[in-house]
């Protein structure tokens, strides 16, 4: 897998992330595209990756004091369950630790907290919620 990343909302890496989250969210979940795209999207990093030049997996990062916050983490149905997801997160904490951040923090949709918890994450005593009517609760995997 070949990974990129943008702060650029013109890229064409920023129109392969909402491509991939477009096919997950909106399209397989029903998510209201008016919650899918938000005002956070300049503010974020937006990570893709790529298989033979498809974009197949993606995920942002929004910057918090001392961390990021992991958002819209998404693989494309076909690609699930072969590591693409995995080789993200390396790809992800890899950044995380280049520029000194000491954590990620993700709100799991609660049908992945086993995927979270494999990589690391462990589930915070905040109490679970809803986000775009899916249950999630919140995650976090300390880099130091």
């Amino acid at each position: 897998m070949n990974f990129k990343h943008t702060h650029q909302l013109n890229s064409q890496i920023y129109r392969d992330a909402l491509s991939v989250r477009q096919a997950v969210f909106i399209e397989e979940q029903q998510i209201d595209p008016t919650l899918e795209i938000d005002a956070n999207e300049a503010q974020a990093i937006h990570f893709v990756g790529y298989q033979a030049a498809l974009p197949v997996v993606t995920a942002r990062l929004l910057t918090e004091p001392g961390g990021y916050h992991v958002q819209r983490v998404a693989t494309l149905k076909a690609y699930r369950h072969q590591q693409r997801a995995n080789a993200l997160f390396r790809e992800l904490i890899a950044y995380a630790r280049t520029h000194q951040q000491q954590y990620l923090i993700l709100g799991a949709q609660d049908h992945a907290l086993g995927f979270y918890q494999q990589l690391g994450f462990h589930q915070t005593k905040r109490p679970g919620f809803l986000d775009a009517g899916i249950p999630h609760h919140e995650m976090r995997l300390d880099l130091v």
